[in-house]
């Protein structure tokens, strides 16, 4: 049996690959009484106490706004934890995934980015993020960094059951139209990262993988809307503003669309269209909602 280590595995990422880990996987997440991510020894005793196939990091600090002042969690998190990660797995001589974000991109660029463009983080979170991409590029050579975007699902916090419950109570929303990104199911990409453990080899380096297309928060917020309505749910109102009508303490990428070619090409991994996975969602919410 495979043995693979995760980390955040109470969160959206971590909850669907817990759930789709295959026969023949042993998927061990271990929580945070368990294995404390802040304590670099108990990372190194974890890593060095099994023969793992990989180890997959997802965990991550990701409250974009309250990181620009609570800098310091989010640095121990995103940056110091996969630092710790990566001379636990170099030493062992184990693989590295590790889960990143397109907010190290600073959105200036109007075509989907490629992973070898320039990054420039705009906040404490995309710049947290980067630390620990470079903390595992430096720190264990036979490491994959996979950035993905708006991670949605039907676990946690996120985008798609904030809206479901916000359009529950008012009859109108405003959302923000002028962030243009790639919203991807939590599902898919615990998908592409079992794809990706049953080919490691010699191919190693940054990856992106997103649902496929790109769509506005105003589009995301409209399709999740659009298919609430074919289960009986009134549709609010959504109306479109920019990101000057919206400030936050965090500033975000214009544009953070991701390209998949790379990660197609080399693991072909087909991403399927996002507003197939949003529809995926929005049921199993609304199944389970009618089931309480």
């Amino acid at each position: 049996m495979t043995a693979v280590l995760l980390t955040g595995g109470s969160g959206q990422i971590g909850s669907a690959l817990r759930r789709s880990a295959p026969p023949g996987m042993e998927l061990v997440a271990p929580d945070r009484a368990t294995l404390d991510l802040a304590d670099p020894a108990a990372l190194a005793r974890m890593v060095a106490s099994r023969p793992w196939a990989a180890v997959v990091n997802a965990a991550a600090y990701t409250a974009v706004d309250r990181a620009e002042s609570d800098a310091v969690a989010a640095w121990q998190a995103n940056a110091l934890a996969p630092a710790a990660l990566a001379a636990a797995t170099h030493a062992a001589g184990i693989p590295l995934i590790h889960i990143s974000t397109d907010y190290v991109f600073d959105g200036a660029k109007t075509a989907p980015y490629v992973e070898d463009d320039p990054i420039a983080p705009l906040g404490v979170y995309g710049a947290s993020k980067e630390g620990g991409e470079q903390a595992v590029r430096t720190g264990n050579p036979r490491h994959i960094i996979l950035r993905t975007a708006w991670v949605v699902s039907p676990d946690g916090a996120n985008f798609v059951r904030t809206m479901l419950r916000l359009g529950a109570e008012r009859p109108e929303l405003r959302v923000v139209a002028d962030q243009h990104g790639c919203p991807t199911a939590a599902s898919d990409i615990a998908g592409a990262i079992l794809a990706v453990i049953a080919q490691l080899g010699t191919v190693w380096g940054t990856y992106h993988f997103v649902n496929d297309g790109a769509a506005t928060w105003y589009d995301l917020a409209q399709a999740v809307f659009d298919r609430a309505a074919g289960h009986g749910l009134p549709q609010p109102t959504v109306t479109p503003i920019t990101t000057a009508d919206y400030p936050t303490p965090a500033r975000r990428p214009a544009n953070s669309r991701l390209s998949t070619d790379r990660i197609r090409g080399t693991f072909g991994i087909e991403p399927r269209p996002w507003r197939t996975a949003i529809d995926e969602i929005v049921d199993q919410l609304l199944k389970e909602r009618r089931g309480a």
